[in-house]
């Protein structure tokens, strides 16, 4: 058991964890706090719920009981952002979130995406049809058992669509009511430009993580916007995490897991940055979120940065 773990469980830690009240119980809360679109806040460590899904992202989990344990232990363990899509079963994570929090406790924000179509596991296609992102809006809620939905994302920019008319719907939705705030996902700072000329918007989510860092000019960006940036595949460490490799010397050095230093990095890397570590297991969720206790000093980031 890492000390980090161990600092949830008896409400001490070492010199290197954060301390704070309540951490032992409710973690996520130590990650301090951004204000989507400047006026819904959030912890910064939150869940995202793609991996409650079946293999490849298509169907049912194999324990759907397991998959609502952990949903509700991540609220319990103060995470108030969970992220998830429409394609994610595709409508199962949407589903199940609703089955195990609804209805949804004050200040919890569901953030939900559209814009890829599935046709079977691990396939992804591109729509962004207005008509399509409309309905797609229109279901999640209905999934969801929602009036409106708090961040409502464009998963991908369809080539085959001008994106001004992906843009504009999305802004007629919020005029309408029905999503509170947009954001977009793996986009380049010409293409956040762009929609911004249109509709304001609030977060981007990009792949980005300790061994994936070709968005730095996004994230260099938003911190300057006040964008939330939310890193998918946020624990992925490539080499860094092999037994003689950098981070997992700096774990060792702390006490800590590989992921929750790499977790660590990225809750200190920038304010705007929302990252969103998935799992399907209660145990695996407690160790990430743990990593909002972890404090990297300017040297370790420096060694991180290098790396």
């Amino acid at each position: 058991m890492s000390r980090t773990i161990e600092a949830i469980k008896h409400h001490m830690g070492p010199g290197e964890l954060t301390p704070a009240r309540n951490a032992h119980k409710r973690p996520a809360e130590t990650s301090s706090r951004f204000s989507i679109g400047g006026n819904l806040p959030v912890h910064r460590l939150g869940y995202g719920a793609m991996q409650l899904t079946g293999p490849g992202v298509w169907g049912e989990p194999t324990d759907r009981t397991q998959a609502i344990a952990v949903l509700r232990r991540a609220v319990g363990l103060g995470i108030d952002l969970i992220d998830t899509a429409d394609s994610y079963g595709p409508h199962v994570s949407e589903e199940l979130i609703r089955e195990a929090l609804h209805p949804y406790p004050k200040g919890l924000v569901i953030a939900t995406k559209a814009g890829l179509a599935r046709t079977g596991p691990g396939r992804w296609i591109p729509l962004g049809r207005p008509e399509y992102l409309r309905q797609a809006c229109e279901m999640s809620l209905r999934r969801l058992g929602m009036e409106r939905i708090d961040l409502f994302q464009l998963h991908r920019i369809d080539p085959k669509v001008p994106a001004e008319d992906q843009f504009g719907v999305l802004k007629d939705l919020q005029k309408e009511g029905k999503i509170r705030h947009v954001g977009l996902s793996e986009v380049n700072v010409a293409e956040i430009e762009s929609a911004r000329r249109i509709v304001n918007i609030a977060t981007v989510q990009n792949q980005y993580n300790l061994a994936y860092r070709n968005y730095e000019d996004v994230l260099d960006y938003c911190t300057r916007e006040n964008i939330g940036f939310i890193p998918w595949f946020p624990l992925a460490t490539g080499d860094l995490a092999k037994p003689h490799g950098v981070l997992t010397k700096i774990a060792r050095q702390l006490g800590a897991h590989p992921a929750q230093v790499a977790l660590a990095w990225l809750l200190k890397k920038s304010p705007v940055m929302l990252p969103i570590p998935g799992t399907s297991k209660v145990k695996h969720l407690e160790e990430n979120v743990a990593s909002a206790l972890l404090h990297l000093d300017d040297s370790i980031m420096e060694e991180l940065a290098n790396a």
